[in-house]
């Protein structure tokens, strides 16, 4: 099963059409109404790029279900802010922000276990205490920076990948990748793109949706909707990176966990 999850939150402007008449004493004439111009594109928005999406989360279902959902972040340094607002400032502090916000009633808890220089053979090797540690419903897991760095064989990549899902799965955690950050400082450095591209395989023979957060990071630098080559300099600019990034992350989280048989409770069949 496949499907798209566009972090589109709205359309570019549209011209106005027309314009109403303003009122005559005089019996009104019919005419075709204006068209309404949609809401002017938001900070988060990157027109033409897209996060593919193609299965659902069954555990972060339940857990919403049972108004109490726990998501540990895995990761490394890029989860992070510096001073004393960057716990809360970071993608995980905002993506926990962002779940509260859009589930009311719901009690939303986002932990972290975030130590740089980790490759995901790394992370697998104290996977399993991290999760017996949260116990969460979902493990988001962000790594590929550390492994392109240290050129880790691509097959020992993929092996480390398949092995912390069913590690997760095992013990009841539902998975999202979350690829590596895109910068234009080290962009011709880190040959990130083997391991993009092994994660994604990774994720659709698994069936773990992926947000994509390079493409979405290089669709921003592109648009110059944010100036990364200067974000590293800008704490207030990374907040605010970190804060699109969090948001968009609770809608992928919220779309992903959408329960397969909607369709069939309102008396739908499910496709033969």
């Amino acid at each position: 099963m496949t499907g798209r999850f566009s972090i589109l939150l709205a359309l570019p402007v549209l011209a106005v059409l027309g314009q109403l008449l303003p009122g005559l004493s005089a019996p009104a004439v019919a005419q075709t109404p204006a068209v309404p111009a949609t809401p002017p594109l938001t900070e988060c928005d990157a027109p033409g790029h897209h996060t593919e999406i193609a299965f659902p989360l069954a555990q972060t279902t339940k857990a919403i279900a049972a108004k109490k959902l726990s998501v540990l972040v895995l990761g490394a340094g890029s989860s992070q802010l510096p001073g004393a607002a960057g716990a809360k400032s970071a993608y995980p502090g905002r993506l926990q922000a962002a779940l509260a916000a859009k589930l009311p009633g719901v009690e939303v808890t986002v932990a972290t276990d975030i130590k740089p220089a980790r490759t995901a053979a790394d992370m697998v090797k104290t996977m399993r205490q991290s999760l017996a540690d949260s116990k969460p419903s979902l493990m988001i897991w962000q790594t590929a920076t550390y492994d392109a760095m240290q050129s880790v064989d691509a097959d020992q990549f993929n092996q480390a990948l398949a092995k912390g899902i069913k590690i997760a799965r095992s013990v009841g955690s539902d998975v999202i990748f979350l690829n590596p950050q895109y910068s234009p400082r080290t962009e011709s450095m880190i040959a990130l793109t083997s391991y993009l591209e092994s994660m994604r395989w990774v994720a659709m023979q698994h069936e773990v949706p992926l947000f994509d957060r390079f493409n979405l990071m290089k669709a921003w630098s592109d648009l110059g909707t944010f100036d990364l080559y200067s974000a590293t300099k800008k704490v207030d600019m990374a907040e605010r990176v970190h804060n699109c990034l969090g948001r968009l992350l609770a809608d992928l989280v919220l779309e992903s966990s959408k329960a397969p048989s909607s369709a069939t409770e309102s008396g739908d069949k499910p496709a033969q």
